[in-house]
């Protein structure tokens, strides 16, 4: 019988757009969080999401997203196949809000299915007392203040526990939301095409050294892991011929 997991998701922003920040929340051992400095609510709702299907990616599980944020659940259940059809535009013909945080998250959507996982996304009112509601808010919005006082977020201890191999994702390049500049002038559509998902298995002092560097530049897990992986490629890898 295939597992099931119910998480939460949940995102902040101070300002609207302003410091914000994300969290996917299990349990006090399995939670991870990030954020940006700058971003709207809504961007981290979707950003919750969107890693919490990258981490689970290779994992045999059902998913149970409870959310607080129907524009979330209604845009992946309800709206996301009409934007599709029509090229990632809305009925009058402008571009989808958050389109490329959308197209990324259509492409984890359809790998999920492929695999024969089910997701289910139920909507729970915020701030009324549900445990894993309350749990992934309070997490989003510490990240979201880490980022207003210029302090190292807790990007939380993630999937796996202690002492077992922990699953990163490098999913920093199509994860940065739309400046709040190019939301309000509807050229979303110019932002850089999403890059490729990457997954790798890795010990857990490895992943320990990755999260405490990330902590000590002030970049989450994700972005110090797809930075290492630039600079690796930077120093092994020689231009293609006629490059």
């Amino acid at each position: 019988m295939t597992e099931l997991l119910t998480v939460a998701v949940d995102g902040s922003a101070l300002g609207n757009p302003g410091p914000a920040g994300w969290c996917w929340y299990i349990s006090d051992e399995h939670w991870a969080a990030g954020g940006w400095d700058e971003a709207t609510n809504n961007q981290g709702e979707l950003q919750a999401v969107i890693e919490l299907l990258a981490t689970t990616a290779n994992l045999d599980t059902d998913l149970h997203i409870v959310a607080d944020s129907q524009y979330v659940i209604n845009s992946i259940t309800q709206w996301m196949p009409g934007w599709k059809k029509r090229g990632w535009k809305k009925k009058d013909g402008k571009p989808v809000q958050n389109q490329q945080m959308m197209i990324h998250l259509d492409r984890l959507m359809t790998q999920a299915q492929q695999a024969g996982r089910k997701i289910r996304f139920d909507w729970v009112r915020g701030h009324t007392g549900h445990e894993l509601n309350e749990a992934a808010d309070q997490r989003a919005r510490a990240v979201a203040e880490a980022f207003r006082d210029g302090t190292v977020p807790d990007y939380g201890p993630g999937l796996n526990s202690a002492g077992r191999s922990s699953h990163l994702t490098a999913s920093e390049s199509v994860a940065q939301p739309a400046s709040a500049d190019r939301l309000a002038s509807g050229t979303t559509t110019t932002q850089p095409r999403p890059g490729v998902q990457v997954t790798t298995e890795l010990s857990h002092d490895e992943s320990e050294t990755i999260i405490a560097r990330a902590r000590q530049a002030q970049r989450s897990p994700q972005q110090e892991l797809a930075r290492l992986i630039r600079l690796a490629m930077n120093h092994d890898y020689q231009s293609p011929p006629g490059h």
